[in-house]
């Protein structure tokens, strides 16, 4: 992990994760298409009160003194994370991140945008992004939010995900130049 956080903060939102989200026995087929004998399903951590505040603040706590414009990701895992992110560095004394996401496929409606969370007229272009995920395991979710944000001009500052299940992204972001970090990898969750 990068910068050091909130030891307490961190031991709570783990038992938060054990007791909400985190599950094993049955094989469970992963987004990356792999099949695993332990499943996070983080929305019910990410949408609970004190699971979101825990990760909005360790969230945060990594990206203080970073420049950074904005924080989100993929739809559907990102949303809440940056929602969270947004309204814990909305508080006194920190750095304000407002929210994103990149829509897995154009709104064919209304604005027709792939990636919300701008005012009207305003781009990505210049813009230097923070790309959250919930569980990471090759990291392609996120890479398809990176591909879509240089796309449209913004500069991918970090890769951060609640929980890396260590299964080859850390490698992919490498190669892809960008860089990655994570709160949580799964080696909390193996005791």
């Amino acid at each position: 992990m990068g910068k050091e956080l909130n030891a307490a903060h961190r031991a709570r939102l783990i038992e938060i994760v054990k007791a909400r989200s985190f599950t094993t026995g049955s094989e469970t087929k992963l987004a990356s298409g792999r099949t695993s004998s332990f499943y996070f399903n983080m929305k019910p951590t990410m949408l609970h009160p004190e699971g979101a505040n825990l990760i909005g603040q360790l969230v945060c706590e990594r990206l203080a003194g970073e420049a950074v414009d904005m924080v989100g990701g993929l739809e559907m895992g990102a949303v809440p994370l940056a929602s969270a992110v947004a309204a814990v560095s909305g508080g006194a004394g920190q750095q304000p991140l407002p929210a994103f996401f990149v829509r897995k496929q154009t709104k064919e409606h209304g604005t027709q945008a792939l990636i919300e969370g701008l005012a009207a007229g305003e781009t990505m272009a210049g813009k230097r992004l923070v790309v959250v995920e919930d569980v990471t395991t090759t990291g392609g979710s996120a890479l398809k939010a990176v591909d879509s944000l240089k796309q449209a001009g913004a500069e991918i500052v970090l890769v951060l995900t609640i929980v890396d299940r260590q299964e080859g992204a850390r490698d992919a972001f490498a190669a892809a130049g960008v860089a990655f970090d994570a709160l949580l990898t799964v080696d909390d969750f193996r005791s």
